[in-house]
């Protein structure tokens, strides 16, 4: 059983599409419903033969941190566990600190961060219970490297790579698995819906996932 966040588009797509082949029954999270029913029936279309679970849609919003857990536990009444989660949904930035409001430093780290701790924490209970599990985050070289214009989203790449980091110690003897997927440049529309410093659509052309 595998939960992907931002499955609606990009590289969250792709992943789904690689699990569903693979005969993983799979979760499709995120926040636009119409784009996963598309996503839904794509997988349907392309993989008729191997797989024998239809896969699940899941509204998800990371911003409203109240309404993971319930989210999570209608996951747990379908299938009962969670396997593999992967955090891959976010949001970009593009911005000078100066100019960049707290409200997009907020909603960034809410999307890349803090949503992403509560799904992760919504979800371990079941797999400490089950003594298996795999947490895999979506980061980006900017959790590593910070550059210009990035600020608030390099930020919450760091962020979410210590908090991977403690995790896995914390978890390891639960054997349960903790993994950073540390990223490039990818050809998805991130960088196109990304928040400039005044919360508008940047709108740029190359993707920084």
């Amino acid at each position: 059983v595998v939960l992907v966040t931002g499955a609606s588009s990009g590289l969250g797509e792709a992943l789904a599409h690689e699990f569903y082949r693979a005969g993983c029954r799979v979760i499709l999270a995120s926040r636009r419903q119409k784009e996963l029913e598309r996503v839904r029936t794509n997988l349907l279309n392309s993989y008729k033969t191997e797989p024998a679970h239809p896969p699940v849609i899941l509204p998800l919003d990371l911003v409203d941190l109240n309404s993971i857990p319930e989210c999570v536990n209608k996951i747990l009444d379908i299938h009962g566990h969670v396997d593999i989660l992967v955090n891959n949904a976010g949001i970009s930035h593009r911005g000078d600190v100066i100019t960049t409001k707290v409200d997009v430093d907020i909603k960034v780290m809410l999307v890349n961060y803090f949503g992403q701790v509560a799904l992760t924490k919504a979800v371990l209970p079941s797999m400490i219970k089950r003594g298996s599990g795999h947490v895999i985050a979506v980061s980006s070289i900017q959790g590593k490297i910070a550059i210009p214009q990035r600020s608030a989203y390099a930020a919450s790449k760091h962020a979410l790579q210590a908090f991977c980091d403690t995790l896995r110690a914390e978890v390891a003897h639960h054997n349960v698995k903790v993994s950073v997927v540390t990223v490039g440049y990818i050809n998805t529309n991130l960088s196109l819906n990304a928040v400039t410093g005044t919360g508008q659509i940047y709108g740029g052309i190359i993707a920084v996932n």
